[in-house]
């Protein structure tokens, strides 16, 4: 079980079922699945379903000024790149549109990073499509390099994209 942590801005707690509809907000928005790995969700009724099947080790994204869940992520081994061997952890997140650009998800991904760091992570790989390149600036921003190219699909395999590789190998994390 992932714990919950607090940042500034955030609480980053375990998505439960019943955070669905809220779920629902982005998980369902086209803008904001656009490049993720999976299709837009169609209803929270589906959004429930994965709840209940899926979405352990997934954080929520509490903003603490309103208490609205406004996005989610998870940290791990990194399965997708084939660097799980190398031991690089991956990370991923998402947000409700209307909370971009508010420094969010540099926020949330630098706790996800401390919490791993501090469960014995030193190294870190994340990828995000070439056509968003918002999501490489929060990466940056956490103190991930570029490091190549890549690509992923969807996992109904409806659309590859080509991707930017960033990675970092922190001794001492940089914040």
């Amino acid at each position: 079980m992932i714990p919950t942590i607090e940042t500034e801005r955030l609480i980053l707690r375990p998505l439960t079922v019943d955070d669905a509809e809220a779920v629902f907000q982005w998980t369902g928005d086209e803008r904001v699945t656009k490049y993720m790995n999976y299709s837009t969700y169609s209803s929270a009724e589906q959004v429930r379903e994965w709840l209940e099947n899926g979405s352990s080790g997934i954080w929520g994204y509490v903003r603490k000024s309103d208490g609205l869940l406004i996005g989610s992520g998870n940290i791990g081994l990194d399965k997708s790149s084939g660097e799980e061997a190398d031991g690089f952890w991956g990370f991923g997140y998402c947000f409700r549109y209307d909370c971009w650009n508010q420094g969010y998800c540099t926020e949330a991904t630098k706790a996800m990073i401390k919490y791993a760091y501090e469960c014995g992570a030193r190294k870190f790989v994340s990828q995000h499509a070439v056509d968003n390149p918002a999501s490489g600036r929060v990466m940056e921003k956490c103190g991930l390099t570029f490091s190549g190219y890549g690509s992923y699909k969807k996992m109904d395999g409806s659309c590859e994209f080509k991707s930017k590789v960033y990675r970092a190998v922190f001794e001492e994390l940089p914040y």
